[in-house]
Parts: C-alpha cells; structure tokens; sequence
C-alpha cells in the first residue's frame, strides 16, 4: 500500500509524501530563516520538529542542523543523516502516525501554508561550476558556431567539459534578472556594439547540491559519488548570447554569463529520486576508468519551459525534455570535478548543462531553435 499522509496532498501536486524536498524560509516578514520541507501546500519548520525534539535517531537527537539559517550543516553530515531525517519524516507524516496529526499545537506552530512563506536559497553556495553534458546540445550548438563537419570536438566524448562560474549571482527563481550590458560583435568599419543585451536567452538545467565535500588533493572515486550527492535543483543559467558570442575566444563565458543564475527553492533528495532512475546512455567511446561506474544510471525526470509574454495572462509551454537525455551523469560529473584534487565542499552547486534531447520539440534554450 503506497505511503500517505495525514495532510491532503492535491494528485497533481509535486510535493507529496514520497518526494518531502529542502528548502530554507521564513514564515513571516521580519522572520529567522530556517531550513523545511514542502509537503501538499505546506511547509513544515524543521526547526520546530526539532525544538519538539522529534528527530531521536542516533546521528541527529541533540543537532543544530536545524536550527541553522541554510542547509548547509545538514547536507554536510552525510547519507546516513539524510536516510534517517527523511525516515523520521515519512513517519511523523504518514496517516497512521498519531505525534504530530494530534498534537494540534504542534502542528499549528510546524505546518505553515506555503503561499504565506518566503522562500530562500536553501544552501549557502560557495562555488559553483557548470557542465556541458548533453551530446544533443553539444551538437546543436556545434552545429551552430562550427558548421556540420565537426560539431562536437573530441575532447568532449571523453571528459565531461565544465567551466567555473560566479557562485555570488546565483538567486532563487522569481529574482528580477537585470538585462546585462556588454559589448558584442561590431559591425564592418565599426567599434563593437555595447548597450543592453540584445539576444538574452533562458537554459533550462538541473544542478546538484554537493554534500559531504572532499579534502583537497583527495579525488573522490566513481562509485562513491553519489554519497558526495545531497540532491538536485532546477537551474535556468541565463545567458546573454550576443555578448558571449564576442567575449568567449579564448577563455570561454563570463560576462555573458555571470550577471544571473537561478535555482528552484526545494532540493529533491536522491532518495526521492531512486524511483525515477532508468539507465544513463551508452557511452562510447568508452570512459577511461576513473569515470567507469558499475551502475550508470540518470533519472526519468520531465523538464518544461514555459514562457508569459507581458501582455499574456498566461504561459505557454514552448519545449520539453529530460534529464535522462544527459550523457554524462551526475556522477561522472562530480567525479571528474575531483579527478585533479579540487576539494568541493557541502553546498556547492555543479549545474548539468542544457539538458537539450534527440530532436527539435527537446530544444531547452532558444539558441538551438
């Protein structure tokens, strides 16, 4: 019998019992921050289950973890500290448990509508890199700046590319993003053009939130990522492509790139994800050994992009994909990221790249159209 909880989740809500995601908010203007979970159309205080010391497993009775204003400690301790919250929480939610359903009290001061929260990034992010691990928008954009005789360079089905961007402009979705200036390509007999961007345009990504880091000159192996792994965020990494165009030969993005990046408010944990895994694409050629996993595996998870025009009441949804289209993993990602002995630490943020699929309705950035 599937698990249920004693609060009414909508079928359609993404936030049911099974998925419980993390975010950090405050209930009220003037408010503390603290860390939550999404459950239906609430958000339970964590600080709160754990003042009512509710969380009396061996790795959190007695931590601070949430009583912190991010994630941040949290996803530092580790999968055993995950496994056992999210089992604590399952059961204080679930229709048969009585502690938390009958004590009124308690669920006055724990449960908080969410359309009276303010939602904050849930990790305090110290850096952040970003991948290029889709083949289909590798080829797109190969296709575009290099013409069909070789859109994807070698290096590519070898390495997952990435390059560091700027963790100090990363928002939570809804932030007004200022449309950058820059200079981009002059025109014959001209100086470059500066001004506003004329060609800004939305990537549509995920990115993991890293946990338990790693010690500097200590690579993390293959088969452990995962540990190393918190969960996942929707990411659209804005990009103003005019100015990239101009700037990116020959040290890759920056300006075209740094003035805005934004991730969803919740973090879905790999836990709830598991449900979701199917098996990553066939690699080939294929990878050298310290990105051979012994399972390789994405996750089946659908990605819409949706556009309102100022002057429409509503959005329409303009392309579609999935994460399972991702050729490099999560993993792999991460693994590599450490390969040379670069030390990440709980709360970075390691975007996937537009996750673009096999054919034109898939297309996650406007670059591609």
């Amino acid at each position: 019998m599937a698990l249920k909880s004693f609060i009414e989740v909508h079928p359609d809500s993404h936030f049911p019992i099974q998925n419980l995601p993390y975010g950090v908010f405050k209930p009220q203007p003037g408010s503390s921050p603290r860390p939550g979970v999404a459950i239906g159309d609430y958000v339970l205080d964590l600080s709160e289950i754990a003042s009512a010391a509710l969380f009396h497993g061996p790795l959190l009775n007695n931590s601070d973890c949430f009583h912190q204003p991010n994630l941040n400690k949290f996803v530092s301790l580790g999968r055993p500290a995950w496994k056992e919250a999210r089992a604590t929480l399952q059961k204080l939610l679930s229709a048969t448990e009585p502690t938390l359903r009958d004590n009124a009290t308690l669920r006055e001061k724990s449960l908080v509508p969410m359309s009276r929260v303010e939602l904050l990034l849930p990790v305090q992010i110290g850096d952040y890199t970003d991948f290029f691990s889709s083949l289909h928008h590798t080829k797109n954009c190969g296709l575009i700046f290099r013409g069909p005789q070789n859109p994807v360079l070698e290096n590519w089905y070898h390495l997952p590319v990435a390059y560091h961007g700027r963790a100090s402009s990363v928002v939570i979705s809804g932030t007004d993003i200022v449309r950058p200036r820059g200079q981009a390509h002059p025109t014959p007999g001209s100086p470059p053009y500066f001004g506003p961007s004329r060609k800004l345009d939305f990537e549509l990504e995920m990115a993991t939130i890293v946990g338990p880091g790693n010690d500097l000159g200590k690579p993390v192996d293959i088969n452990n990522a995962a540990d190393h792994i918190f969960g996942v965020v929707l990411m659209n990494d804005w990009s103003a492509r005019d100015i990239q165009a101009w700037e990116y030969i020959p040290l890759g993005p920056f300006l075209g790139k740094n003035f805005g990046t934004t991730i969803s408010p919740w973090i879905v944990t790999l836990e709830a994800l598991e449900p979701f895994a199917c098996e990553a694409p066939k690699q080939d050629p294929p990878p050298l050994p310290y990105l051979t996993e012994k399972v390789s595996k994405n996750y089946d998870v659908a990605l819409e992009v949706h556009i309102k025009p100022a002057e429409h009441e509503k959005p329409s949804v303009v392309t579609r994909s999935n994460l399972k289209h991702l050729y490099w993993t999560l993993t792999q990602q991460l693994a590599h990221h450490t390969i040379n002995g670069c030390n990440l630490r709980p709360g970075d943020l390691l975007g996937t790249g537009t996750i673009s699929g096999p054919v034109r309705l898939n297309i996650l950035c406007s670059l591609e159209f």
